[in-house]
């Protein structure tokens, strides 16, 4: 049953992204949502379960988060106000995403499944230090990306970026504490 589960959710979340580059109103809806900074703020958050149910080997666990984590994007409303960094970082995400794609568009994509992989793997294997250092290298990638690629924008994730980084290694350092 875990499996039917995981693989439902597994097959949601591809769903869920295809629905969102192949629907115009769609991608612009939910990312017209995504500039509620709360959704910035709690998407670094899912991977404290994320990790957690790894631990446990919770295949269903690990797939179910992983589709809250990707359509989190549009779980707050609209907000009335945007600062000007959040609206152009969103508009330069949104010219990247929707823009032509060589191979460093390509490579870095993959860098996203990838990490979300090497994360959920490391802490199936128990692996403490290989899951703390792939956690920091998510946060930083997505630092060093939007601050390269989305220039003075980028800063906008600089806060949320750190502050879900800070929270998710409290976290796994208590759960190493009171589960060693």
């Amino acid at each position: 049953m875990n499996r039917i589960i995981g693989f439902t959710f597994l097959s949601l979340t591809v769903a869920f992204n295809v629905l969102l580059f192949s629907n115009d109103s769609f991608f612009e809806w939910v990312f017209s949502r995504h500039q509620n900074i709360f959704s910035w703020y709690i998407r670094p958050l899912f991977l404290i379960p994320f990790c957690y149910l790894a631990f446990k080997r919770n295949f269903a666990g690990v797939t179910a988060i992983l589709f809250a984590l990707f359509t989190s994007m549009f779980w707050f409303s609209q907000p009335q106000s945007v600062s000007i960094d959040v609206a152009e970082f969103l508009e330069f995400e949104k010219s990247y995403l929707r823009g032509k794609w060589g191979i460093q568009e390509w490579v870095f994509s993959i860098t996203v499944p990838f990490s979300l992989w090497a994360l959920a793997f490391a802490f199936w294997k128990k692996s403490y230090l290989i899951g703390i250092s792939v956690l920091i290298l998510i946060a930083t990638g997505k630092i060093l990306w939007s601050l390269n690629y989305g220039q003075d924008a980028g800063k906008s994730i600089l806060i949320p970026a750190i502050a879900g980084l800070s929270i998710c290694l409290a976290f796994v350092y208590w759960g190493y504490k009171r589960l060693s």
